[in-house]
């Protein structure tokens, strides 16, 4: 038998319903009850005040969808092989960005497992999933999720989970989890009718706001934090990455992240192997991941929008809305070694000061930045990567200035070979929801001058197949050129102590913005970059001794000076 402890203070009584038999719960006090099911594999929901069974707020499986019975599961049954993993650091790491759905034809952990050596030969460190909690429907971002320790079973659910991580672990790859708590998906969500989860004194785009302050927030707290250490200790996984935490709503002395930042560390220590926490932060402060003695929130990482802003803008010529502010040479290099343009500055898309400036001290390494992610590509109105629009040259330069930065770098699936797929918008809703996500996504960017055939549909069967990544374009030379360049470019960042050095008071830049190129100097390792039209002559201070890498096989050094072709990156090492 199993024991059941499930907090639903709200209902008078509370049932547990498997087999076809009711049997009532027995009160705890503080809103806590206990029953019994049966073994592992048995089937079971919940009934509250004699009404529709529901299942388990923290159910580990949901093999019929997150409106169907829980499922018990037994974690220490799975055959692990990772006994002698010490986990990934993230110091030195180039993350990988993927979605389980659309990275193979299968769309499944097992299929992915399969793309796992390219992963290896490419150079990553790990690999980052977008959400693999239960949603509704059987496609999807993830980012509706509903059942906060559930696998999604058309993915593989919790057994195929497990089987990724360990057959990540055997190849040196760690894991890293995208997890989402700062509101639900708006189908299979029974929360509310179990306890105060969410919370109207304070509002977020999607609604009321995960209760993490209100009268009943310890428990939801609790569910939260219990949710973060399950996939790091059950499923094995090294890292988190935590959605949108500025809409974390916390006015508690001790913010929840620093509260996660205290637990994840004490389970690192005790499993002893390192265990780091992302955050997605819109708030461009570095206290998110400056150490708790230092006053900070104790994090290890953060997302850094500024600098893919800055090169999209630079790189693509693209101004509107939220990438005004971000075009130019200038920016770039301020970027490059600041983490952050908006550090106190005027902001034209907000139409206020944004930020504050990132302490010194503070290591390049604890900003993940990308040239493309899956937010920057989905959320626009047709998907397109920007390797729909530049030039082969110009995705090398681009991505020769994030593998070569201070910074973590995260690459998003497919970039790494310039594909040419998209990644649109997809969603899978019955009824009057579905109708309404269609209607929403095409009313948005109407009001940005598309018209609803050129947006894809999202509740389209065809919009979720067109964003799977086409695996035979790398049988085509253009595409194999471009994975040589950027294997070139991990494995030259992994051997070079001036590439991995996270320490951003020794980056300097130089450029000419007429001119059109930049120089980007760490150490003894020099990053030249022409992004004109035409051949050009850039002035580098020092003696160049020879080229370790370039993306066109013509450029010329000479005494402070290095020639080379159109739209091309040379990196050097000086004498």
């Amino acid at each position: 038998m199993t024991t059941l402890r499930v907090w639903a203070p709200l209902p008078s009584s509370l049932e547990l319903e498997s087999g076809g038999v009711r049997t009532p719960m027995t009160p705890e006090g503080g809103g806590w009850w206990t029953g019994q099911v049966g073994a592992a594999g048995t089937d079971y929901a919940l009934v509250l005040d004699g009404g529709d069974p529901r299942p388990d707020p923290r159910s580990a499986w949901q093999p019929d969808g997150v409106h169907g019975p829980s499922r018990v599961l037994d974690h220490d049954a799975f055959g692990w092989t990772d006994a002698s993993w010490r986990g990934v650091p993230l110091p030195g790491s180039v993350l990988y960005e993927l979605h389980i759905g659309t990275f193979t034809a299968e769309g499944t952990f097992d299929a992915a497992v399969e793309r796992l050596d390219h992963l290896v030969e490419l150079g990553v460190s790990a690999v980052e999933l977008l959400p693999c909690n239960a949603f509704a429907g059987e496609r999807g971002w993830g980012y509706d999720g509903v059942a906060w320790f559930a696998v999604h079973h058309p993915y593989g659910g919790p057994e195929g989970l497990k089987r990724f991580v360990d057959a990540c672990h055997a190849r040196g790859l760690g894991v890293v989890m995208d997890v989402v708590y700062n509101h639900l998906g708006p189908a299979g969500n029974y929360l509310p009718e179990f306890g105060p989860y969410l919370t109207e004194a304070h509002t977020t785009p999607w609604g009321p706001a995960v209760n993490l302050d209100r009268a009943g927030s310890d428990e939801v707290r609790r569910y939260v934090l219990d949710s973060a250490l399950t996939w790091l200790r059950d499923y094995h996984v090294d890292g988190l990455r935590i959605d949108a935490v500025h809409a974390l709503v916390d006015e508690r002395a001790t913010h929840l992240l620093e509260e996660l930042s205290v637990e994840v560390e004490a389970l690192g220590a005790q499993l002893r192997r390192p265990l780091f926490l992302i955050a997605e932060s819109d708030l461009n402060d570095a206290r998110m991941v400056i150490s708790r003695e230092a006053g900070g929130l104790g994090l290890d990482g953060q997302w850094t929008d500024d600098v893919h802003h800055a090169l999209h803008a630079t790189l693509t010529g693209e101004t509107a809305g939220y990438y005004g502010d971000f075009e130019g040479l200038p920016v770039i290099a301020k970027v490059l070694g600041d983490a952050f343009l908006h550090d106190g500055t005027w902001s034209s898309f907000r139409e206020r000061t944004h930020g504050r400036p990132v302490p010194t001290t503070v290591p390049g390494h604890r900003f993940v930045v990308s040239l493309q992610d899956h937010d920057q590509v989905g959320n626009r109105a047709t998907g397109d990567r920007i390797s729909a629009t530049l030039s082969d040259g110009m995705l090398k330069v681009g991505a020769a200035l994030v593998l070569t930065s201070p910074f973590t770098p995260m690459l998003w699936m497919g970039e790494e070979w310039g594909a040419r797929t998209p990644w649109q918008f997809f969603s899978d809703h019955d009824g009057e929801l579905g109708e309404a996500v269609r209607k929403g996504r095409r009313a948005e960017f109407a009001s940005h001058g598309w018209s609803s055939e050129e947006v894809p549909d999202p509740q389209a069967v065809s919009t979720f197949e067109a964003s799977r990544l086409d695996w035979s374009e790398l049988s085509q030379e253009r595409h194999a050129s471009l994975l040589a360049w950027t294997r070139d470019l991990i494995a030259l960042r992994r051997s070079r102590l001036d590439l991995s050095d996270g320490r951003r008071d020794r980056v300097v830049t130089t450029y000419d913005e007429d001119a059109r190129w930049l120089v980007v100097r760490r150490g003894r390792t020099v990053v030249v970059c022409n992004l004109a039209t035409d051949r050009r002559e850039v002035p580098v201070q020092g003696a160049p001794g020879r080229v370790l890498l370039a993306s066109e096989p013509d450029a010329v050094l000479s005494d402070g000076t290095v020639a080379l072709a159109a739209e091309s990156v040379v990196v050097l090492e000086l004498d």
